[in-house]
């Protein structure tokens, strides 16, 4: 690879990280798995940028390489015995004025997603990062009409799952 290519993609990547730690938290239960997937995504979008054409923008061809690879390690990983999470076993000393609500309802809402199949877990990732349906379409491969009505049945489920 030349240079200027290596700096463009290191300047993109540092611009939209924040895309591949969303994506990470979102299929992990772990910082040490995080911090493997966000390698095993920034290897992969590294193979894969030579190839990337520039006909959508590089955060929606982003979305598409971190959440095609996190959902293979998560298939992947749906064969192997499962461990203890990690948020479950660290004690945390916090002030008397903080306030966790926020932290609790994201956690919350986490485990809900996390329990959604993967593909319908990149839907709501990508529908809670604002992205418009014909984005979120083109990042899925899918149609924008089968986004809106998968996003609509996702809905439900995680309502169902929220408030049994």
């Amino acid at each position: 690879m030349n240079k200027e290519l290596e700096h463009r993609f290191v300047t993109e990547l540092e611009d939209n990280q924040n895309i591949v730690h969303k994506v990470c938290s979102l299929y992990t239960n772990d910082r040490d798995s995080h911090n493997d997937l966000f390698q095993e995504i920034t290897i992969q979008l590294w193979k894969a940028y030579p190839k990337f054409r520039g006909d959508s923008k590089f955060s929606t061809w982003m979305y598409r390489v971190a959440l095609n690879t996190a959902i293979t390690l998560y298939r992947k990983s749906k064969r192997r015995v499962q461990t203890q999470d990690y948020d479950s076993v660290v004690h945390r000393i916090k002030a008397d004025a903080y306030d966790d609500t926020e932290e609790r309802q994201l956690k919350l809402m986490y485990d809900a997603v996390r329990q959604l199949g993967d593909i319908d877990k990149a839907l709501v990732f990508l529908y809670l990062e604002d992205k418009d349906y014909s984005e979120i379409a083109e990042t899925l491969g899918i149609t924008e009409v089968n986004a809106r009505v998968k996003m609509n049945r996702v809905k439900n489920k995680l309502r169902t799952i929220l408030n049994p």
